[in-house]
């Protein structure tokens, strides 16, 4: 039975249920109930992650929809590898676990980092917002915009040290390999230093030990308030509102780089269907509240939402052009 005929089913009633079971057909579950809700950031605190559990949890429970608290704990390592493996392996069917995912899980899924796996190995719940690439400098660096930089890099590209979370492949690495590549500057000569997740390598930035922080837009809202940072460009599709309104896209600035970044969930693949269910009418009656939008809107985060099938297709479709994106870059077969 699909997720959607139990979905409407479950609407019908027990009566409906009884019917069926009376022609051979297994009656509805009723929804699973979670004692234990728990979603798992594959990082370090401070990160897009971290964000990204904390906006369920929070929005959860504000709204009613999540009758006890979420708990939010870490598991860094390999920008999400360890986590998606420790899912895998030992909390495969755990119904009270969500597990935060980014754009950069399909990135690593396509370019082989998560070992063998390739993305059908667990349930694909939700995408929920929307972030952006950003390329941010600390407010006293000696650039004032993306051409700029580049043309510093044209002249030198080992000069200036960037940094962000992930090694050689991340898709904090590929914000600045593909920025470069649009300025003809070859992305294997940039110095990049790799750091778990988006906080340590803010944390860098601000303490000067890197130059260019190649992040997420939601992740140096307060930094870029507080007057802290520069941002040279959103790899956005067109300029984004709030804090964000002044600060140009690349695009505007003759570079053709985006770099969308959804934020979601997903379950491990033995979860039941009436587990997944269960998560899934959860996100699609919270999406649709004011509480919802205004804490994705607090976050620096942006609308876009993709739930259950619609999800999975969209993150295995997302898979197979980064694996073509990498093989372009040198980094799969």
């Amino acid at each position: 039975m699909t997720i959607r005929i139990r979905s409407a089913l479950m609407a019908l009633g027990a009566s409906a249920a009884v019917s069926l079971s009376s022609l051979g057909a297994a009656p509805v579950q009723a929804a699973v109930e979670l004692d234990k809700p728990e979603c798992l950031a594959p990082a370090k605190p401070g990160g897009g992650y971290d964000l990204t559990c904390r906006l369920a949890a929070t929005s959860l429970q504000q709204t009613g929809i999540l009758k006890k608290p979420m708990a939010v704990n870490y598991m860094p390592g390999g920008i999400g590898a360890v986590a998606y493996n420790h899912v895998i392996g030992v909390r495969d069917d755990d119904p009270n676990l969500i597990v935060a995912a980014s754009t950069g899980a399909a990135l690593n899924l396509a370019e082989g980092k998560f070992g063998k796996y390739d993305g059908s190995e667990v349930r694909w719940l939700g995408a929920v917002a929307t972030d952006y690439g950003a390329i941010v400098v600390r407010e006293d660096a000696p650039w004032q915009s993306l051409d700029e930089l580049m043309e510093d890099l044209k002249q030198n590209p080992g000069k200036v040290v960037f940094g962000a979370g992930g090694t050689v492949g991340s898709q904090d690495w590929m914000k600045a390999a593909l920025t470069a590549k649009a300025a003809d500057i070859d992305p294997r000569k940039l110095r990049y230093v790799a750091f778990e997740g988006g906080g340590e390598s803010l944390a860098a930035l601000l303490g000067n030990h890197i130059q260019v922080f190649t992040g997420d837009l939601s992740e140096i809202e307060s930094q870029l308030k507080g007057g802290k940072v520069r941002v040279l460009a959103a790899l956005s599709d067109e300029r984004q509102g709030g804090a964000f309104a002044d600060v140009p896209t690349a695009k505007e600035q003759g570079y053709d780089v985006e770099w969308p970044i959804w934020r979601g969930y997903y379950m491990g693949g033995k979860v039941s269907d009436e587990a997944y269910q269960t998560w899934l009418d959860k996100f699609t009656q919270l999406v649709k509240t004011d509480q919802f939008k205004q804490a994705r809107q607090a976050r620096g985060l942006f609308p876009f939402t993709k739930l259950g099938p619609e999800f999975d297709a969209y993150v295995k479709e997302r898979i197979a052009h980064f694996n073509q994106l990498a093989k372009e870059m040198g980094l799969a077969k």
